[in-house]
């Protein structure tokens, strides 16, 4: 009942660099699943659905900052699937693009101050406990159920990988990938690249979600000063990117990882002859927040 036809195609980056080391990189599209609800937000959400319609939910009540993919991606999916939602947004009131579009597929918004925000269980409580048809989704679509439909990508890829990178922002769609190739037996080497400064806590985030012992890398020197936070290096490179093969991509998560792959080719990290695949995870509506870094 709650299904998009996955669209996904992985597609090759060639870059002068790749060839010198004789490394074979892909991209795997989840950008193109919707135009909305892309990337791993629909992985993350297709059985948090099931799991509300189930529970004889019909009001999704989730929670994010004011450029929110989460919220525009769970504000889509209720339309589509023909829920009420409500997204709860950190900070004072605004107004932009990507809240505009919440609004336009019948998102109501509530906003609260940063400090209360910090609860979200007591927030969920404080609007909507007495609600009966409400559901709770966390920021960013975290949940046991996110994970296992990020495990379900494992299964579309044409051939096994040598190694796999993905950006983490909760770890969610790092432990279902994870949890994916566990399940399906390969020696993928899986490779984390955080978002957030101070990223070493997120091999708890992502262990937390893990029901068996999994080896894979952690590369903490990305983040480029925090979570949204660029550099000028960051942005330059993310311009050569677009340009150069048609793909876009943004400061937030997936310029980030593209970014930290290519440095660890350029270290000779990588065996000659490595076939290595990059997730694209979507949120590409989060450049409108961030049009002046630019």
């Amino acid at each position: 009942m709650f299904d998009l036809e996955i669209f996904s195609p992985v597609h090759q980056w060639k870059h002068e660099v790749f060839a010198q080391k004789e490394l074979n990189v892909f991209i795997k599209r989840d950008d193109l699943i919707h135009p909305l609800i892309s990337g791993n937000k629909w992985r993350k959400l297709k059985y948090s659905l099931q799991k509300a319609h189930s529970n004889g939910k019909s009001h999704l009540v989730t929670f994010g900052g004011a450029y929110s993919n989460h919220l525009l991606a769970t504000a889509a999916a209720a339309a589509r699937f023909g829920f009420k939602s409500t997204g709860i947004v950190r900070g004072e009131e605004v107004q932009n693009d990507t809240l505009f579009l919440c609004r336009l597929h019948g998102m109501k918004l509530v906003f609260t101050d940063r400090e209360s925000y910090r609860d979200k269980p007591a927030l969920y409580n404080k609007y909507f406990g007495e609600d009966n048809n409400a559901f709770f989704i966390d920021e960013g679509g975290a949940s046991a159920e996110a994970v296992t439909g990020c495990s379900e990508l494992v299964a579309e890829l044409p051939i096994a990988y040598d190694h796999l990178f993905c950006a983490c922002g909760t770890g969610t769609t790092a432990a279902g990938i994870i949890t994916g190739l566990y399940k399906h037996e390969l020696a993928t080497r899986f490779h984390a690249v955080p978002v957030l400064k101070n990223g070493d806590f997120m091999r708890g985030e992502i262990d937390r979600y893990l029901y068996f012992e999994a080896s894979y890398d952690l590369h903490t020197g990305y983040h480029f000063g925090g979570y949204a936070k660029t550099t000028p290096a960051l942005l330059r490179f993310i311009k050569d990117f677009v340009a150069g093969t048609g793909i876009l991509i943004e400061p937030v998560y997936t310029g980030k990882m593209l970014y930290a792959l290519l440095e660890l080719a350029k270290a000779d990290h990588f065996e000659r002859g490595s076939n290595i695949l990059a997730v694209h995870s979507g949120g590409l509506l989060g450049l409108l927040g961030m049009k002046e870094a630019f």
